[in-house]
Parts: structure tokens; C-alpha cells; sequence
């Protein structure tokens, strides 16, 4: 899979290679005022897997920093220093990521009300729990 997309003005883009390691919505506050919405929809990539061009502007959250087009402002990516993987906001994408369907929901606690859960997405309060260092 070759996927590709960018921000509103151009002046960055990215492509993408190969299926995202999972897909999910996250409720919390941080991701309903990134997005401008009541949830955020993001894929996640092996960052050896993206390849970004443009300049970027980065601010610091709970979940890493947060890269947008200091241009036009859009919110693109997200990714820890010390993590392998990038975070791909997928109303960036330059198709529908229609094929792309959520396995998971986190902050389901702070989900609206009016909003039903994904059937067969795994539901998590608040983060998704990360298995322990060597297996444990």
C-alpha cells in the first residue's frame, strides 16, 4: 500500500508505504482540539516507512510532538523522540481513507454521547495499555 498527502496550503507532504501497524480515534481533549472536532482518526507507521518533505512546526503533548505546517497551520503528525512509530492524521490523506478502519477507540470516557462506538474496535477508557519491556 503507497498512500500519500500533505496540508491544506502544500508545503508539506508525505508518502507512505506499507500498511499502518493499527488504526485508531482517540476522544481525549488534547486530540478534540487538534483536530477542531469531537475526535481525532489517525493510522500509525514504522517512521522508516513515511517520508516527509516541508518544513514543520512542532509543539510538545502528553503523546509526543505534534507536527504541523507552520504555514497553514494543519495538523499532520505525531511522534516521541524515543518511539519508532509516527502518528499520520488520516483527513491528511490525499484519498478518503475509507479502507482504513479503526481497531480502537481510546478516551472512550470523554466520547460524546450522541456518538455510537466502532463495532469490533477495542475500547479503552483512557490510553491503550502498552505491553511491558521483554514480554512481562
Amino acid at each position: 500500500m503507497k498512500l500519500s498527502g500533505g496540508c491544506n496550503c502544500g508545503q508539506v507532504r508525505y508518502e507512505l508505504d506499507g500498511e499502518p501497524i493499527r488504526v485508531g480515534i482517540c476522544h481525549c481533549e488534547n486530540c478534540r482540539k487538534g483536530s477542531g472536532s469531537a475526535f481525532s482518526y489517525f493510522g500509525i507507521w514504522p517512521r522508516t516507512s513515511a517520508t516527509l518533505s516541508g518544513e514543520l512546526g512542532c509543539w510538545q503533548s502528553r503523546a509526543g510532538g505534534e507536527r504541523f505546517c507552520p504555514t497553514c497551520g494543519s495538523p499532520l503528525f505525531c511522534w516521541a523522540d524515543d518511539s519508532d512509530e509516527i502518528e499520520i492524521k488520516l483527513g491528511t490523506l490525499d484519498s478518503p481513507p475509507s479502507a482504513l478502519m479503526p481497531t480502537y477507540e481510546l478516551w472512550t470516557i470523554r466520547r460524546e454521547p450522541w456518538l455510537a462506538h466502532q463495532k469490533g474496535a477495542e475500547q479503552h477508557t483512557r490510553d491503550r495499555e502498552r505491553p511491558e519491556p521483554n514480554g512481562g
